[in-house]
């Protein structure tokens, strides 16, 4: 969950999914439930949410494949992102086979995941 939701812009989101990267969106019962963003510029996941309501029914894990496989197309560059510690969104990531790697940011986790290991992981 994004700690303050106001430090996301929708010119923030404009500019990830339209010169940066790119986007997808999951909706149900005609609202956005969940979303995920990747950035080529920086090589990073910049965002993937579920609202929580819709939690647990693949919702992330499909939205996470979808931008990986995209993201692995268009570059072999290793991409990153991070976390909080002691989230769902660790134990996600790294069930996800993506890889520690340090600390970012507000001691936020820093995960990895390589264009080998993302073909590894889809295989497995």
């Amino acid at each position: 969950m994004l700690s303050n939701p106001a430090l996301v812009t929708d010119a923030d989101v404009e500019e990830y999914i339209t010169n940066r990267g790119k986007g997808w969106v999951c909706e149900a019962e005609g609202k956005v439930v969940g979303f995920a963003i990747a950035d080529l510029q920086d090589h990073n996941i910049w965002a993937l949410f579920v609202d929580p309501e819709y939690e647990k029914k693949g919702i992330g894990r499909h939205l996470h494949d979808l931008m990986l496989e995209w993201y692995f197309s268009q570059t072999t560059e290793t991409v990153w992102l991070g976390t909080g510690p002691g989230t769902r969104a660790e134990t996600f990531y790294r069930t996800a086979g993506w890889q520690e790697v340090g600390t970012h940011g507000n001691d936020e986790i820093k995960f990895e995941m390589s264009s080998a290991d993302w073909v590894k992981q889809k295989a497995s």
